[in-house]
C-alpha cells in the first residue's frame, strides 16, 4: 500500500520511496508474536526495512511507520484530491494570500494523555522544524520564493495559530501537513546542548527509546519494537477522531509489522495466510489472479502508481580535502550531456516493460506523473523522448569524443575504459532485474556497468552524506503537485541527490559546481510555486518537464501500475492509486459474517 510521501522527501518523501512504495509490504515467522489482545482485531502486513530512528524531524527515509503514529493540521486526500482538516478543524486565508490561520480542535490531547495545544504546534515549527540548529530535510518544504524565506509561527488566540509568509505560494497549505509533536516530551531536549554544543535533540528518541516514551498523536502507538524483526502498534487510546455515531476511531486495534527484505517470503506468507495483504509485484500477479477466489482475497488496481523509477549519476564535482567524491574521469563521463543522452537512448524500456513488468507498466518520461494536471506529454510537445536506438546512443558518444577500441569497448578521450557502479536497492529484486538488463544494454555500446545491490538504508547514506557514488537505480514516490519534490529538483536545496550540497552537520565540501540548466530549473520551481493561476503553472512545470529531459539529471526508466492484494474480511476499503487502500486505516472495519461474528478468513485466527 502506497503513502503519500512527506512533501519534502518526496524523491525518496516519495524515494527513495525509494521502493518504500506501500505501507506494509514482507513478512518474517509469526511464531514470536503472541498477541494479548482479540487476534481477529489486528492487521498483520510487513515493511522492506528498519527504522534509523522514531525522532521524525531527522528521519530521512520517510518510513512508513510515522504515517500510523503522527498527524499534521491537515491532510491530503487521496480520492478526492482535496485538502482536509486533521488537527485543525478549519483554517481561513487571508486575501492577500500571506496569513493562514488554523483552529484546533477542542480537546485534543496527546498519546498519553496530556493536552494538545497551539503551543504544541508553536514549538514544532519554531524550534524544530524551522530550528537552523536541527538538520531536517523538511524545512525545505517550508521556503517560500526566491528568497527561500521561512514563515512566521505565532499563537494568536487559545486555538488558533497564525502562518505567515512572505509571498503568495501556491503548495503552502498542503505543506503544513508536518506532523506535531509533544512539547511537554522534547522542548528539554531542544534547548539542552551536550559538551561539543550541539542539541541534546539530535539524540532524542533513537531506536533505543523504549516505546512507551514516544508521545504521538496519530491513530495508533508504538506497543513493541524489536530492531531488524518487528514494530507492534496498538490503538491510541486519545486519538481525536470519532465516527458518525460517537465511537472512538480506529476499529482495529493493532497492528502487526515484520521487518523482511524478501519479497519471496513475504508472498509465501500471504499465500498461507499468515498476511493480511501484500504489494502485488508483475512477477506475482499471475499467480496471485489464479488464487485471488480460493484464497478469499481481492487485488485492488487504479491507474499507474505515483512513483518514479529514474536511474541517474553523481554530477557532484565537489571534494572534500584533496579526495574527489568522483573519480575525475568518470566525473567528466558524468557530466557530459552527451554522454547522458546516448545512456538513454541504449535503454530499451518498452522490452523493460515486458520482461521485468511482465506487461504490467508504461514508459515514463516525466517527474511528475501522468495522473498530474501538471503533467505535460513530450511526445506531444516535440520533445525528446529517448525510444531505444543504440545507434544514436554511439552517434552522441562519438560527438562526445569518446571512441571504441578492436574489440568495440568505448573508450574516452584518454583511452580509459569506460566503467562504472550502479547502486540499487537489494531489497527490491524489481530493481535489480531492471539494472541486469541496462547492464545487457551498456555493453551493446562498449560500456561496462557493474550494479551492486545494497540495503537500503546504507544506500540512502552513500547518496545523502558521504556523497561517494557513481550512478544509481532508485524508485521514490510522486504526487500531483509538483512542487512536492522541489528539494530534489532545486539546487540549493537538502535532498538535490545527484548534485547535493553537504547539510550543516556533514564535513565541508569543496568544488561544487551548479550548471545553468541546474539553476534554470531551480528558478522555475520557485515560478510555479508562486504562480495561483493554474493554467500559468503548467505553462512553467511544462518548460521544466522539457528542461529535464533535454539534460537528463535523471533518467526516467518505467512507471508499474499500482496493484495489492488484500483479505476479504476488511471492509471500508476505498482503494487510491496516490495511497494505496489503508490511507483510511482509522476507518477500516473487520467485517462480520450473518451471526454477527468477526470474519476469519487467514491463517491467522491460530495465533
Amino acid at each position: 500500500m502506497e503513502f503519500k510521501k512527506n512533501k519534502i522527501c518526496s524523491y525518496i518523501k516519495r524515494c527513495v520511496l525509494f521502493s518504500l512504495t506501500i505501507f506494509f509490504i514482507h513478512a518474517c515467522n509469526l511464531d514470536i508474536w503472541q498477541p494479548k489482545i482479540n487476534p481477529q482485531s489486528q492487521i498483520i502486513g510487513s515493511i522492506s526495512s528498519d527504522t534509523t530512528t522514531f525522532n521524525y524531524a531527522l528521519n530521512e527515509s520517510n518510513h512508513k511507520i510515522f504515517d500510523l503514529i503522527y498527524q499534521g493540521l491537515v491532510r491530503d486526500n487521496p480520492i478526492t484530491g482535496e485538502i482536509e482538516s486533521a488537527l485543525a478543524e478549519y483554517w481561513q486565508v487571508s486575501e492577500d494570500k500571506k496569513q493562514i490561520i488554523f483552529t484546533l480542535r477542542k480537546g485534543l490531547k496527546w498519546s498519553d494523555g496530556e493536552s494538545l495545544t497551539v503551543e504544541d504546534v508553536v514549538f514544532t515549527y519554531n524550534e524544530i522544524y524551522l530550528n537552523k540548529e536541527i538538520p531536517t530535510s523538511y524545512r525545505d518544504s517550508l521556503r517560500i520564493g526566491e528568497t527561500q524565506s521561512l514563515p512566521t509561527v505565532k499563537k494568536i488566540g487559545e486555538f488558533q495559530v497564525e502562518f505567515s509568509i512572505s509571498e503568495p505560494f501556491a503548495p503552502f497549505l498542503s505543506n503544513v501537513d508536518l506532523p506535531i509533536l509533544p512539547s511537554h516530551a522534547l522542548q528539554g531536549s531542544v534547548r539542552t546542548k551536550d559538551s561539543e554544543g550541539k542539541l541534546q535533540f539530535l539524540y532524542t528518541w533513537g531506536t533505543n527509546t523504549p516505546p512507551a516514551k514516544l508521545i504521538v498523536n496519530g491513530p495508533y502507538l508504538l506497543e513493541s519494537y524489536i530492531p531488524g524483526t518487528q514494530f507492534i502498534f496498538r490503538r491510541n487510546p486519545y486519538y481525536w477522531k470519532k465516527d458518525k455515531q460517537g465511537n472512538h476511531l480506529p476499529y482495529i486495534e493493532r497492528i502487526i509489522c515484520a521487518i523482511i527484505e524478501s519479497k519471496d517470503t513475504a508472498l509465501l506468507k500471504f499465500r498461507s495466510g499468515e498476511l493480511d495483504y501484500i504489494n502485488v509485484s508483475p512477477e506475482y500477479f499471475s499467480l496471485l489472479k489464479h488464487e485471488e477466489k480460493r484464497g478469499k482475497f481481492t487485488i485492488y488496481n487504479s491507474e499507474i502508481r505515483y512513483s518514479v523509477t529514474f536511474m541517474s549519476f553523481n554530477l557532484n564535482q565537489g571534494r572534500r580535502g584533496e579526495k574527489p567524491l568522483v573519480e575525475p574521469k568518470k566525473s567528466r563521463w558524468f557530466n557530459n550531456v552527451k554522454f547522458r543522452q546516448a545512456i538513454a537512448y541504449a535503454i530499451d524500456r518498452k522490452t523493460i516493460i515486458n520482461n521485468v513488468y511482465r506487461g504490467l507498466g508504461q514508459q515514463l518520461n516525466s517527474q511528475i506523473p501522468v495522473q498530474s494536471p501538471y503533467y505535460l506529454s513530450l511526445e506531444k510537445a516535440g520533445s525528446k523522448v529517448y525510444e531505444y536506438n543504440p545507434k544514436q546512443a554511439k552517434k552522441l558518444l562519438l560527438e562526445a569524443k569518446f571512441k571504441y577500441n578492436n574489440e568495440g569497448q568505448l573508450l574516452d578521450i584518454d583511452n580509459n575504459a569506460v566503467r562504472f557502479t550502479l547502486l540499487t536497492n537489494a531489497s527490491d529484486i524489481t530493481q535489480q532485474a531492471m539494472a541486469a538488463q541496462i547492464k545487457q544494454y551498456l555493453s551493446q555500446i562498449g560500456i561496462q556497468l557493474d550494479f551492486q545491490p545494497i540495503v537500503l538504508n546504507a544506500l540512502i547514506n552513500q547518496v545523502t552524506n558521504s556523497l561517494e557514488w557513481e550512478a544509481m537505480l532508485l524508485s521514490f514516490n510522486s504526487s500531483n503537485e509538483p512542487n512536492d519534490d522541489v528539494s530534489f529538483w532545486s539546487p540549493e536545496q537538502s535532498f538535490h541527490l545527484f548534485n547535493k550540497k553537504p547539510q550543516l552537520d556533514q564535513p565541508h565540501l569543496e568544488g561544487r559546481e551548479v550548471a545553468d540548466w541546474e539553476k534554470k530549473i531551480g528558478q522555475l520551481y520557485i515560478q510555479g510555486a508562486r504562480e495561483l493561476n493554474r493554467d500559468k503553472r503548467r505553462e512553467i512545470y511544462a518548460e521544466v518537464q522539457q528542461i529535464i529531459q533535454e539534460y537528463l539529471p535523471a533518467i526516467f526508466l518505467v512507471n508499474p501500475y499500482s496493484m495489492l492484494a488484500v483479505r476479504n474480511r476488511f471492509d471500508r476499503i476505498q482503494y487510491s492509486a496516490l495511497e494505496g487502500i489503508f490511507w483510511n486505516i482509522d476507518e477500516l472495519k473487520i467485517k462480520k459474517d450473518l451471526t454477527g461474528k468477526v470474519s476469519i478468513e487467514s491463517g491467522l485466527s491460530s495465533h
